[in-house]
């Protein structure tokens, strides 16, 4: 079991608080970390996997043009998409995740991205949305799996400041 994916449920079942989370490179990763920890369901709504720019759109009312302007694997998109899962879930927190996981690196919006470029963004209701850019090494599952675990950690962080 995940020592962040329990402390993150301890603290927001503490507080009667939701969390809601938004994966694409993940593809699930953080839900199964939370989904571990006994008792999850008193404090995750759950997890929207919109792994497609389709996806992205139809799911959580990402914007085409963000997609296209920003790409997949941006600041703008992983607030864009923290921000729907805020708004459909009726949480009281939520995370994103987005990035490149491998094995080779892409054009995205007219720029290379490098494999292991992950933006984790994360909401409070009722606060402003943030995105923190971070790179991962190592195969293509680990750095999935680094990537869920640090969203767990700066959705902590950003709760923790409340």
């Amino acid at each position: 079991m995940d020592s962040a994916a329990e402390r993150l449920v301890q603290f927001l079942t503490g507080r009667s608080l939701f969390l809601a989370a938004a994966e694409s490179c993940t593809a699930g990763l953080v839900a199964d970390l939370l989904g571990e920890v006994p008792g999850a369901s008193a404090c995750f709504w759950g997890s929207f996997v919109c792994y497609t720019p389709q996806a992205k759109i139809a799911m959580l009312g990402v914007d085409k043009k963000t997609l296209l302007e920003y790409g997949l694997v941006s600041g703008e998109t992983a607030r864009a998409m923290v921000l729907g899962a805020l708004e459909k879930s009726g949480a009281h927190a939520a995370l994103s995740v987005t990035g490149l996981a491998g094995p080779g690196g892409a054009e995205d919006a007219g720029h290379h991205v490098p494999v292991g470029t992950i933006w984790i963004g994360t909401a409070l209701r009722g606060r402003e949305a943030r995105a923190a850019e971070f790179h991962f090494n190592g195969p293509r599952n680990k750095v999935r799996l680094n990537a869920a675990r640090e969203a767990l950690n700066q959705i902590s962080k950003h709760l923790s400041e409340e």
